[in-house]
């Protein structure tokens, strides 16, 4: 594993960034362009209201807002307070915020138009607003939480994933280093605010002095405007799904100048050899929340045959291991080092259960155990499936039992299965709810809500008294 060694934290890059290129672009939305002067003013004088409305180290500012300069500005904001951020999507069924909200005891709401709620204090983006004292410069503390991103839960509850500075720090030097990112390079983000895909793209432009050019998540499942976006702003890197690479392919697009970055789902040979033909490089990257994004990478060759996640990051070690974490030739992968996250917010005994002490690493070190079955091969680790009911739909990771879940809370549903066939959510259900799919899209993400239906008179179980998943595929 390479030791970048001791890393300044976003909060203290940005700030050296913006001092040192106060006057080149650093943010690009739509028709509004900031300078990193102007950005970082901007961040100064939000995180002065933040602060006197009480975000300080220790506390957790959600901040529900579509993805614009303005929502930039607020997460480095929170970050300069020594507070952690927390993303919320408004375009979510207002349940499901109000959910997120309750579960990580927000102390503060960021919010533009009207709140989703008011358990919360608030704090609008939107409007005029006084002016109030600057904060004094003071770093955060490298082990202090950064950011929460919420996953899918296997209990029909999401939880929060804890990721420090140091953790954060770490990714970036460790793409920086493996990736490449100059004071010349465009950084396309096109990943919603609440998929923690956008971390990296979002931060690695703001610290290495290039710029940053924003895209509405639905914007960019628009193949030919995307592809002409990406023209007009000279974009030099992009991270997307294969799964948003094939709506880019599909429209014909081709990048020679494209450092092109891929993760999410399991990349498939066919669209890596089809991808790697028209971009200038191509990189697949593997990593779970909960070790700060990206811990693994391979850089894919013109001809790649077998597809591999290769080796880590700085800052990372990976391990694949059995039931007793003894080293095995496939098996779990296990991920250690700086990246791993703190844990589960308020979950101590499901963070224990994922977040095991680390038997190769330095005393106090965990291992976060991903659920992932891989194999070492020549070129690296080769990703072989889940271990669980934990799937990924278009870069998104959805437990299927919290989809099950939703599913048996509705009237007139006796007993549903949630599984996955290609890119498509599939529910079996037995009972009466012809309304089933509206009114699970009112407490779910859209991409939580089965595409199709399936009617069963009883689910199919296996001699052992479990689900027949087996049987039920075959109905598809």
């Amino acid at each position: 594993m390479p030791v970048l060694g001791a890393l300044p934290t976003l909060v203290e890059s940005f700030g050296r960034q913006a001092a040192s290129t106060p006057d080149r672009i650093a943010l690009v939305a739509g028709d509004e362009r900031l300078t990193y002067a102007a950005l970082d003013e901007a961040v100064d004088r939000l995180a002065a209201r933040l602060a006197a409305a009480g975000a300080r180290p220790g506390t957790l500012v959600g901040i529900c807002a579509a993805k614009s300069a303005a929502c930039v500005t607020a997460m480095l904001a929170v970050l300069r307070t020594g507070a952690a951020y927390l993303p919320l999507d408004p375009a979510h069924p207002a349940a499901r915020v109000e959910l997120v909200l309750a579960d990580s005891r927000a102390d503060l709401l960021l919010t533009e138009g009207e709140p989703v709620t008011t358990a919360v204090p608030v704090l609008r983006l939107d409007g005029e607003h006084p002016p109030a004292a600057p904060l004094p410069a003071a770093p955060p503390d490298p082990s202090s939480p950064a950011y929460v991103i919420y996953t899918s839960g296997s209990t029909g509850t999401p939880k929060g994933v804890v990721v420090p500075h140091r953790a954060l720090a770490n990714l970036l030097a460790g793409m920086r280093e493996l990736v490449g990112s100059t004071a010349e390079d465009v950084w396309l983000s096109a990943a919603s605010l609440t998929f923690d895909m956008s971390v990296p793209e979002l931060y690695l432009p703001l610290v290495t002095g290039g710029r940053l050019v924003l895209v509405d998540p639905r914007t960019a499942l628009l193949g030919k405007r995307l592809a002409a976006l990406i023209e007009r702003e000279g974009v030099t890197h992009m991270q997307a799904t294969p799964s948003g690479w094939r709506v880019l392919l599909y429209a014909g697009f081709r990048g020679p100048r494209l450092t092109a970055l891929v993760g999410g789902e399991a990349l498939p040979a066919a669209l890596a050899g089809d991808l790697r033909s028209r971009v200038g490089r191509l990189v697949n990257m593997y990593g779970p929340t909960e070790a700060a994004v990206w811990a693994t990478s391979w850089e894919v060759p013109i001809e790649p045959g077998t597809v591999s996640i290769g080796d880590p990051l700085p800052g990372a070690t990976v391990h694949v291991v059995d039931d007793g974490l003894d080293e095995v030739g496939q098996g779990e992968l296990a991920i250690g080092g700086v990246c791993v996250a703190d844990g589960y917010l308020g979950r101590p005994a499901l963070t224990a259960d994922r977040f095991v002490p680390d038997p190769y690493g330095e005393p106090g070190s965990r291992l976060y155990l991903t659920g992932d079955v891989v194999r070492r091969t020549g070129a690296g680790l080769e990703y072989l499936r889940r271990a669980d009911t934990q799937v990924k739909l278009r870069g998104y990771r959805v437990e299927l039992g919290e989809v099950e879940a939703a599913m048996d809370g509705l009237p007139g549903v006796r007993q549903s299965v949630a599984a996955v066939s290609g890119d498509a959510l599939v529910a079996f259900v037995v009972g009466d709810c012809p309304d089933l799919r509206r009114r699970l899209a009112a407490i779910l993400p859209a991409y939580m809500v089965p595409t199709r239906v399936i009617p069963l008179d009883s689910v199919p179980l296996t001699p052992n008294g479990k689900i027949d998943r087996r049987a039920l595929e075959e109905k598809i």
